[in-house]
Order: structure tokens, then sequence, then C-alpha cells
């Protein structure tokens, strides 16, 4: 029988994971016997396998899966990590290095904390400085007087006296608006309705009159003047009563003695009544004045008081605004079918008709006759 060599008694074991020994299969006898060669080869392959790496069998796909999750641990591993390890192993080397100064002190803790500490309170300190200069930058755009609400409009400065001028422009327009609205209920309607109007409300009266002295103060010559220039031509004996008064301006004008007329008084001198009937004597005054007074839809009533009142041959002057005429002659036509003649008028002036009549008796036609010619247009003043 052949024997076995030495060397080949001990076959190689890998000692990790319980792996199987490479020994190698012994031959069989038949074969050993038959030859030399075989058995050369066999120990040629028994010897190259004892050097081979001792590796223990791995699961296919085993070993590039540990090697990508090692990859992958080192890509999510955070940079602190890393920077963390790089500077201990640093401070190893620095602690090689340099010699052994003894045992660290005991507040080297604190230390770092107080250094901790300073670096927080200089970046709290840029922002403290932040707004330490916004703070200024707002005091700077702040009212002087703290007291001082803000909007507060300071009434000696120029925001003042701007409030004051806005106020008065709508003051302004508000009653210029009331008077438009009362110079339309006057000429609308009868005198005795503007009569009561006046009574419920005596300040509405007050501020007509305020609105129609606003309005005729811009024309170039107001017809009260012209009256009153008229009569100081005449002696100052004659009697006249001012239909539509107002503040009395004609009676303050002339010498005459004058019976004052209208719907509220503005003067003690005023007698407050409907124009249509005035508290006078038939046929006790020379001259009768409607001045801007022919309101109303009952001017017909009108002139028939003045009629009754007038001396035989006394004087009738009327001024009234020349856009409200729309036939001048058939007013005067209608005028002296109520007892009266014309003696002039006076055509010229822009803004208002002069006429002068004289009174030849009582009227000549009846109550109920129509006379077209005394429906004169209203008076409305636009808004400016």
């Amino acid at each position: 029988m052949f024997e076995e060599p030495e060397w080949a008694e001990e076959a190689p074991v890998v000692a990790d994971l319980g792996s199987v020994a490479l020994r190698p299969r012994p031959t069989p006898a038949s074969q050993i016997k038959g030859s030399k060669h075989h058995q050369l080869l066999a120990t040629l392959r028994a010897l190259e396998a004892a050097s081979l790496p001792q590796q223990p069998p791995s699961l296919p796909g085993s070993d590039s899966e540990e090697e990508e999750e090692v990859v992958e641990r080192k890509k999510k591993r955070p940079k602190k990590a890393l920077f963390a390890s790089a500077s201990t192993e640093v401070e190893e080397k620095r602690k090689k290095k340099c010699p052994k100064q003894g045992p660290p002190s005991s507040d080297s803790k604190e230390e770092k904390v107080e250094r901790k500490k300073y670096h927080e309170g200089a970046l709290l300190g840029s922002d403290s400085a932040e707004e330490e200069t916004r703070k200024r930058k707002c005091q700077k755009q702040a009212p002087s007087n703290p007291a001082q609400p803000l909007g507060s409009v300071d009434q000696t400065g120029s925001h003042g006296a701007r409030a004051e001028a806005l106020r008065a422009r709508m003051a302004q327009r508000l009653d210029g608006a009331r008077f438009r609205y009362l110079n339309e209920q006057l000429y609308s309607g009868p005198s005795s309705a503007a009569q009561r109007l006046f009574q419920e409300d005596p300040e509405a009266f007050l501020l007509y009159h305020r609105g129609f002295q606003n309005q005729v103060k811009k024309w170039p010559l107001q017809p009260v003047d012209r009256i009153a220039r008229d009569l100081r031509q005449q002696p100052a004996s004659l009697v006249v009563a001012d239909f539509g008064c107002g503040d009395c301006r004609l009676a303050s004008s002339i010498r005459n003695p004058v019976y004052c007329f209208d719907l509220a008084s503005l003067d003690p001198r005023v007698t407050v009544c409907d124009m249509a009937q005035v508290p006078l004597e038939d046929e006790s005054v020379d001259v009768a004045v409607f001045c801007l007074s022919l309101m109303g839809t009952n001017i017909r009533d009108f002139l028939e008081e003045a009629n009754r009142v007038l001396k035989p041959g006394g004087l009738l002057k009327v001024a009234e605004v020349s856009s409200r005429f729309e036939d001048v002659r058939t007013f005067l036509g209608s005028v002296t079918k109520l007892g009266f003649k014309v003696i002039s008028k006076d055509l010229t002036n822009s803004h208002f008709f002069l006429f002068d009549f004289q009174k030849t008796g009582p009227p000549r036609v009846g109550p109920k006759a129509q006379l077209s010619g005394l429906k004169l247009q209203p008076c409305l003043y636009k808004r400016r």
C-alpha cells in the first residue's frame, strides 16, 4: 500500500465563520496504483488548494452590499461629526507633541461657557445696536410735542389755516344751497305760504336775505340806489310805502317818511305782514315801491293792494330782474288794466328793468279776468 506523505496530513482550516476546510478528497486506491503521474497531479492540486487565500464563503453580492453600506454611511455622516473626529485627531497629535502640563484646571468648562456667552452677547449686541438706530430714526420722525396726538391739526400753523378755510368753504356751500331752496319756495308759491315759512323758521329769512345780498352786490348798480336817487329829487313830504323792504336800505337813504313791509323783520322799522294785505288806509301814501319783490304766484294781488293805498295820481315804482320778463309790452299792458299808466321805463341796465307808473283809478278789469302778462319767470340762482 502507498502511504500518504506527511505534508498531506494537515489540511488548511479557515478560522472565520466556520467555513469548511479545503481538504483534498482522497484518491481511490485503484487510480493511485495505476500511475505515479496521477499521484503527482493530485499532490500538485493539494498544494495549489493549500496555497489559496482562506476566506469564508459568502452569499452572492454580500461583499458589494457591505461596501455600498459603508459608502452610504460615510455620505450620510454629518459634517459636524467628521469635523469633530478630525479635531479629535488633531487634538491627540497636539497632546503627544506638547509636554504634559498637569491636569486641566477645574474651571476650564466655565471658561468655555463664558466664551460662548461672550460670542452670543456680541451677536445680540449688534442686533441691539441696529434696534437703537431704528428707534432714533423713529424718534426723529415723531412729532416734537409728545402730548399732541398724531393727526391733530395745528390751529396756528398752515394746516390749521387750511382746515379753517375748508370749513368756511363748506359752510358757504351749505348756506348757498339753503338760499337756493328758499328762493325757489318764494317764487313757486303764494305770499301767504312764504309768510308761514318764515314764521316757523325765523332764521331762514336771515339766511335768505344774506344770500340775496351776496347775489345783488355783484351787480354794477343796485336798483334800490337808483330808486333812492329818483326819490331824493321829489319833495321830502311825500309818503312812501316800501313793499318788501328787506333791511330798510331805502328808508335809510331818503328823508321821506317810509312805511316798511316784509315777511320777516331785520330792522325795528319793519312791519311784518303779507304784502297782499298791508295795514294801511286807502289812498294814504304818495309812492309805492316794489324793488325786486314781485315774488310768488300772486303778483296781481300786490299791484291791486298798491292801487288801494295810493292816492289818486300816486306813483308806482317797479324794479325787477330783467331775465324774468318774456314780453315787456305784455307786462306793461297788464299793469295798465289794474288802474295805472306807464310814465317811464328804463331797459338799459344789464341786470334789472325799472318802470314808473301813475295811478289813474281803480282796476278796469274784474277779479276773474286773466292777466297773462303778470306771470313772470322765477328768478332761480344757479350753483356757483
